[in-house]
């Protein structure tokens, strides 16, 4: 017989195991604790899809309904606590993650590889918009680490956060020298009607010419972190 599929372990999944790994809670108060926390930023997070997600944990066997409690005349709540397999499927997706760097796909990557179907002033306010945006978030890290350090939050609950900043104002820096680049008509660019949109120049995409000597150079852990990802 085949093995058994490994159940996923998804960012949100991680993120409401780790609150039970803490204490027992009830979902809507895992969800007011993620919010508190401001682990929105980093996760996905909806009442209904946390919900969902607790479910899905509790038929895995990873978590288990604890008890029913009853605030007023508000619905009953079940509460929930971590189980030992719950746990161990916690610890062992934290460390797969943070020593194997997997394929992600942002979007980001297609937008721009496919930038070329846009006329470059288009592109430059666009990118001109993101940079602002970038930058609205690079402030909104920045404020966050501020406050964890003047109340002395200790350092391992927030090292997300200088690893954010980095990312952010790598991120900007990058788009601003393309701008640069692409405003000062160092990059070549297609040509487009200005009344129609229309391409003018001839579209043809060099990358995969047959006529090329030899193919693009494939890089060596994609197929590898393509078949390992879950």
């Amino acid at each position: 017989m085949g093995q058994h599929a490994r159940p996923s372990v998804t960012p949100l999944a991680i993120a409401v195991l780790a609150l039970l790994d803490e204490r027992p809670m009830h979902p809507y108060e895992a969800y007011q604790l993620l919010i508190a926390r401001r682990e929105d930023i980093l996760v996905k997070v909806r009442p209904g899809s946390l919900y969902h997600t607790v479910t899905r944990l509790a038929d895995q066997g990873m978590v288990q309904a604890e008890g029913v409690d009853r605030d007023g005349n508000r619905p009953e709540r079940t509460t929930y606590r971590i189980t030992e397999s719950g746990r161990e499927a916690l610890r062992s997706r934290v460390a797969e993650i943070l020593r194997n760097p997997g394929r992600e796909y942002p979007v980001f990557p297609v937008a721009l590889a496919e930038a070329h179907n846009l006329p470059a002033p288009e592109v430059l306010g666009l990118l001109r918009e993101r940079v602002e945006r970038l930058a609205q978030d690079l402030a909104d890290v920045d404020m966050m680490s501020q406050w964890a350090g003047l109340h002395a939050v200790p350092r391992r609950y927030w090292i997300v956060l200088p690893y954010l900043h980095a990312t952010i104002a790598a991120e900007i820096a990058w788009v601003d020298n393309l701008i640069s680049e692409l405003d000062s008509g160092e990059m070549e660019w297609d040509e487009f009607d200005p009344a129609t949109g229309v391409r003018i120049t001839e579209h043809q995409h060099p990358w995969s010419d047959q006529e090329h000597s030899e193919p693009p150079p494939v890089p060596r852990r994609w197929n590898e972190t393509s078949a390992s990802s879950p």
